[in-house]
């Protein structure tokens, strides 16, 4: 329970994720926000490998490691808030069916979430705190906290997206509001790249 509470507590919390999940349910509707979803999702795998395999250790002890991987999460957070702040097409509800539009989608959100180093130091901080050194099958038990993160973080970000959709057409059908909501998410994303340099 304390491990699900926690979890919820940090899914919840806005971040990255969560924006570019908005973001899509804004843009495109709800089935863009769960294909979003799922590519955050999906970015989560890497930091699950990396902290079960004991590589999260290796960048946690290796400042060069961990400052590259901070800095390429930087200049991808700073792209976004560059590419979003150009946008200047129209919302409708066509771009909901652009053929390329999963794939980049989801190529996005795992990008976002595999370019964040704080998801592997906080799976490195915090899976052992609910795993027993002496436990036989720490391997299967890690893996399965883990697995329950992700559904967590999943569910969460599917909440975030489709609330966001269900507000899309009273954006859409106002440029002005549009034009607003392109640069409050564009500036989110440059603040938070910029927070994310000075940590």
């Amino acid at each position: 329970m304390e491990f699900l509470l926690t979890s919820l507590v940090v899914c919840v919390t806005p971040g990255t994720g969560v924006l570019f999940t908005i973001a899509a349910g804004l843009s495109r509707g709800t089935r863009a926000a769960v294909t979003a979803a799922i590519g955050c999702t999906l970015g989560v795998v890497p930091h699950m490998v990396a902290a079960i395999t004991g590589l999260a250790a290796l960048l946690n002890t290796s400042a060069v490691a961990f400052q590259t991987l901070k800095y390429l999460g930087v200049a991808y957070l700073l792209y976004m808030a560059w590419s979003t702040w150009r946008d200047k097409s129209e919302l409708t509800a066509e771009r909901e069916s652009e053929p390329r539009s999963a794939g980049r989608t989801i190529l996005t959100g795992v990008l976002i979430n595999i370019l964040n180093p704080k998801l592997t130091l906080f799976f490195l901080a915090f899976l052992p705190q609910f795993v027993s050194t002496d436990e036989p099958y720490a391997f299967l038990r890690m893996t399965e906290l883990s697995a329950c993160f992700m559904l967590i973080t999943f569910v969460v970000f599917v909440a975030y997206g489709r609330f966001a959709a269900a507000m899309r057409h009273h954006v859409i059908s106002r440029p002005r509001v549009v034009a607003w909501m392109r640069r409050t998410f564009a500036a989110a994303f440059a603040a938070l790249g910029t927070r994310l340099a000075f940590l």
